[in-house]
């Protein structure tokens, strides 16, 4: 009898779903399983995103200030899948059928599968405050950076003296893209960062707190802690501080707060946390569906020493080897692995040429820590052949500039 291939869908282009197709396509599918008459064929990989390029998010902050160009940071699919064996597959995912074990599509046809892999990701919560929707800009996808980009450009051709920002939330996200553009605005910002906690950062290492308490005093940032959005309007933002509410002129508001499951996974009928999250074993697996995989944003996850995994790019990112390898191994006869986190430290952007790094025993900040930053995001960017892309467009740009001058 002729053996058919396996097909294994990922739903989510991003750090898990893309690694994790990658990853499989690397395996050794053509092994003997130790029987002379069994053969386990290559399984057929489809990669679904609605978009057509994937986004290397950590470098997202780059684009505002033009330090990096879009095809750096976020490649077609195409380009990156090629001479993988990889199918690609821009589609919006609307429905799964976890009894026929399909994937349901807007105007196209049902996509059957065999192994499933759920990575696509968190969107932006935008209903919890009365005209955010409306009037905030999220900033978590490319559309949203060009969003941003088109906005600025007409604030700066403006004949306002000031232009004023607020940028909602004082996680690594809202700090860095204060940075950021107040190195954009230089003079002519007014920016505001807006946190409901009593500190910035509130789960990062003490050093990166501290530099970024430096960078953005330097930048004169006014920071509001303890400070609540009341309601956000086209020209202004209400804020609740002491049980005071103020309301206060404004051209533009960021969002960079929270996280809301995919309208999929959301009505999924399967164990999920207070947040929506889905419940997962350690091998990553649904424990009552051991042919889906879950990983990324939208998984709550503890590891084989049981501890909690925060839903990071890295942990996406090291998901995704495991997923790889777990699903080669269920298909496969072999024994599953659980996974196990290593975390490597916390980075983040404090504007123009300057960073933090914690982790490893190692801390550093300023000039240093914005070349390990970008050294360690180079080689972090999915294939080799896009690495030596970027890698040379780093090295050769400045001798580029200076041609141009």
């Amino acid at each position: 009898m002729t053996q058919q291939p396996k097909r294994i869908c990922i739903l989510g282009g991003g750090f898990g779903g893309l690694h994790t197709a990658l990853r499989l396509s690397q395996l050794p599918w053509e092994t003997q399983l130790g029987h002379a008459d069994i053969e386990t064929l290559p399984p057929e990989i489809v990669l679904v995103d609605q978009r057509d390029r994937f986004l290397f998010s950590p470098l997202l902050y780059e684009l505002v200030t033009g330090e990096l160009q879009t095809w750096e940071i976020a490649p077609s699919y195409s380009e990156l899948l090629a001479n993988t064996g990889v199918r690609f597959r821009q589609a919006a995912v609307i429905g799964l059928d976890l009894q026929a074990k399909t994937v349901q599509f807007q105007d196209e046809a049902d996509l059957p599968y065999d192994k499933l892999v759920l990575a696509l990701g968190g969107e932006s919560p935008l209903d919890l405050v009365p005209g955010a929707a409306e009037y905030a800009l999220p900033f978590r996808v490319l559309a949203d950076a060009q969003r941003l980009e088109a906005a600025l450009r007409v604030l700066e051709a403006s004949p306002a003296e000031k232009i004023r920002v607020a940028v909602v939330g004082a996680g690594y996200s809202g700090v860095e893209l204060a940075c950021k553009l107040a190195d954009r605005l230089q003079g002519r910002g007014r920016l505001r960062l807006i946190e409901q906690g009593c500190q910035i950062l509130r789960s990062a290492p003490e050093f990166n707190r501290e530099a970024a308490q430096r960078a953005l005093s330097q930048r004169q940032v006014w920071v509001d802690l303890e400070t609540t959005i009341a309601a956000i309007a086209g020209d202004e933002i209400s804020l609740t501080h002491q049980g005071q509410t103020d309301t206060i002129p404004v051209d533009l508001v960021l969002w960079t707060v929270g996280t809301k499951m995919h309208p999929v996974i959301q009505t999924l009928p399967v164990q999920k946390n207070q947040r929506g999250q889905l419940l997962i074993a350690s091998t990553l697996q649904l424990p009552d569906y051991p042919d889906l995989f879950a990983l990324g944003d939208m998984a709550d996850c503890r590891d084989a020493e049981g501890q909690q995994v925060p839903a990071t790019a890295q942990v996406a990112f090291q998901q995704a080897d495991y997923a790889g390898w777990n699903l080669w191994a269920s298909l496969t006869g072999r024994p599953l692995l659980p996974f196990r986190y290593l975390h490597l430290g916390e980075m983040m952007t404090l504007g123009t040429d300057n960073a933090t790094f914690a982790g490893l025993g190692v801390t550093l900040d300023g000039p240093m820590a914005h070349l390990v930053r970008r050294l360690l995001y180079l080689a972090r960017l999915p294939t080799l052949d896009h690495q030596l892309k970027v890698g040379f467009s780093w090295i050769t740009r400045p001798l580029v500039d200076a041609l141009r001058q």
